[in-house]
């Protein structure tokens, strides 16, 4: 019997993390337990931390409202349990509070409890399942999704100067978009040793804007076959690439009755091609269709 595919639109219901640490456990339940995760899994050694490239964009966004807007957004898991399930997922959809991909009654689970919700554009919003309490709530992510959206279009822009390339099309896109926000609460927990906030993925998004809130290191990133925490800056923006990033030829540049040459790949097929090509092949011929 085949695999059935599994439904990663939804989620089953589980025990809020949130809840769980308030019992001042001194061990995690088994299901959050990930020792098959050890490589990944640890405390922050010496050394080992990656500083990423900063570019100032404070110009783009008021620094003092943003701070207002992150905090009226994050009084929300303070809210009551009772009060938070009001905005709890629905059967058959992610959006809405509770963990995201969980499919069976086995699978081992995230220290962490979300809120998962489609901002952008703004018919695409469910707002049922936008929480009306914090009173600002809704607000400050109507805010925060704009503000999101416009340090997208910018990173695009200057991509396309790097480039040396002016594309209308390009810039629509992102403008045009869809923008989608997660908010996660990573409560303290007895074990940090044995348990994952977030498994290990690839976002598919253009685009993944990370909000960094406090110090703590946290957020690693497979570099070298190795995974470094990236060392965090309060209130800073980590961006990062999706795989749905593609990489080919400019359409200004084919001239009507010259099919293109060359395939238009993702970033992950662009680099598995360049690195697993036979090397008395040419790159460049590799990428041809």
């Amino acid at each position: 019997m085949g695999l059935e595919p599994k439904n990663l639109e939804s989620s089953i219901p589980v025990p809020s993390v949130q809840e769980l640490a308030s019992l001042k456990l001194e061990t995690v339940p088994s299901r959050y337990i990930r020792d098959d995760m050890d490589s990944i899994i640890g405390t922050v050694p010496s050394g080992k931390t990656l500083r990423v490239p900063l570019i100032d964009m404070a110009k783009l966004v008021d620094s003092a409202s943003q701070e207002t807007e992150l905090q009226n957004k994050l009084e929300f898991f303070d809210l009551p349990l009772k009060e938070k399930k009001r905005w709890a997922q629905k059967p058959g959809s992610l959006e809405g509070y509770g963990q995201a991909f969980v499919t069976s009654e086995e699978q081992k689970l995230e220290w962490n409890d979300m809120i998962f919700l489609k901002a952008l554009p703004i018919e695409d919003r469910n707002l049922e399942i936008w929480p009306e309490n914090p009173p600002k709530f809704r607000e400050s992510l109507d805010r925060y999704s704009q503000d999101m959206r416009q340090i997208a279009v910018a990173l695009t822009r200057f991509m396309a100067m790097g480039l040396e390339i002016e594309s209308q099309e390009l810039y629509d896109a992102y403008e045009e978009g869809l923008y989608q926000i997660r908010m996660n609460y990573y409560p303290p927990c007895p074990q940090p040793e044995r348990v994952t906030g977030l498994n290990p993925h690839v976002d598919i998004a253009g685009f993944a804007l990370l909000l960094d809130c406090g110090d703590a290191p946290g957020l690693q990133v497979l570099k070298d076959d190795h995974w470094i925490f990236v060392e965090p800056l309060d209130g800073a923006i980590v961006v990062t690439w999706g795989r749905s990033q593609r990489v080919g030829l400019a359409k200004e540049l084919i001239k009507l009755g010259s099919p293109p040459l060359y395939k238009t790949v993702t970033v992950e097929e662009y680099i598995g091609c360049f690195f697993n090509r036979k090397l008395e092949v040419p790159f460049i011929d590799a990428m041809k269709i």
